[in-house]
């Protein structure tokens, strides 16, 4: 059902919208009306108030119908809005990047905390293998001042958003990107190594939610018949390239911490540091360490 907004107010517009996600499911219909009110108005929540008055025009009105129509085919809103806030960084998205999520922020803070529990003031080396938006390479990076990072994907369209994003944040020179698979194009020893690889079993994609499973690139998602195919790839090349006493920090899905700890001792990584849960009570990030010869 196509409905005009032409002649409400911005008020009684962004109520209209919310009622319609209610009414189509959506848990979020309050935000994400507030969310693509504002994307028609360029207006932030404070100047939405101060405008709530204001009429829409025919153009306004129509775009706002394309956003809801849109919303209620089950795109999700960052996709519609072309970004997503990350560790307070707008991130420009793309069709072959990930839609940042807040658990994987919970990557970030235990990487943030094992390099401070060892803090030095010499300049760090951090690698982000399959960096997709960038997201969590930048949010370190806007920590670490002293640090540069290097971003890793075997998709070059993503690594254009990445390096869009790098440079959008005032990160340019700082970071660099390279085209490879994990740690496989990288030389060098690094400080900290971190990764939120594809981790979904292949028979429960059918499943996802749709913004998930029809949004985000299969490529980005599929683990393989277990989840942990991307973690038999990276944790032996992460772990060449790790500095001695350096980590890698990786995201991991419910239920496979245990087993991503095991690929990690395999590979001469020690589990020196608790894993990390997120906000849900996940067991999110894991870390090991390669500890000194």
């Amino acid at each position: 059902m196509t409905v005009s907004f032409t002649g409400r107010t911005i008020e009684t517009a962004r109520r209209k919208l919310a009622e319609r996600f209610r009414n189509g499911g959506i848990d979020s219909a309050e935000l994400d009306a507030r969310l693509l009110t504002g994307e028609v108005f360029g207006l932030d929540l404070t100047e939405m108030i101060a405008a709530a008055n204001r009429m829409l025009t025919s153009g306004e009105s129509n775009r706002l119908e394309s956003f809801a129509q849109r919303r209620l085919a089950g795109e999700p809103v960052a996709r519609i809005l072309g970004h997503k806030e990350f560790w307070g960084l707008s991130l420009q998205l793309s069709p072959a990047t990930l839609v940042p999520r807040p658990d994987t922020e919970t990557v970030v803070e235990l990487a943030l905390e094992i390099l401070r529990t060892g803090a030095s003031d010499r300049p760090l080396r951090i690698a982000d293998l399959g960096t997709g938006s960038g997201a969590i390479l930048l949010a370190l990076l806007t920590e670490l001042p002293q640090a540069r990072g290097i971003g890793t994907d075997i998709s070059t369209a993503a690594l254009q958003t990445a390096a869009a994003n790098a440079a959008r944040a005032g990160l340019a020179k700082r970071a660099g990107f390279v085209a490879c698979d994990y740690a496989s194009g990288l030389c060098g020893l690094f400080d900290l190594i971190v990764s939120n690889p594809p981790y979904i079993r292949s028979a429960d994609i059918a499943g996802l939610a749709i913004e998930v499973r029809d949004h985000d690139p299969p490529a980005a998602l599929d683990g393989g018949p277990d989840g942990l195919d991307a973690y038999r790839a990276l944790i032996p090349q992460a772990a060449d390239r790790l500095a001695p006493g350096a980590a890698l920090v990786v995201e991991a899905g419910q239920g496979q911490s245990g087993d991503i700890e095991a690929l990690m001792k395999a590979a001469g990584l020690m589990a020196t540091w608790l894993i990390k849960a997120d906000l849900a009570g996940v067991r999110r990030a894991v870390a090991g360490q390669k500890l000194p010869p």
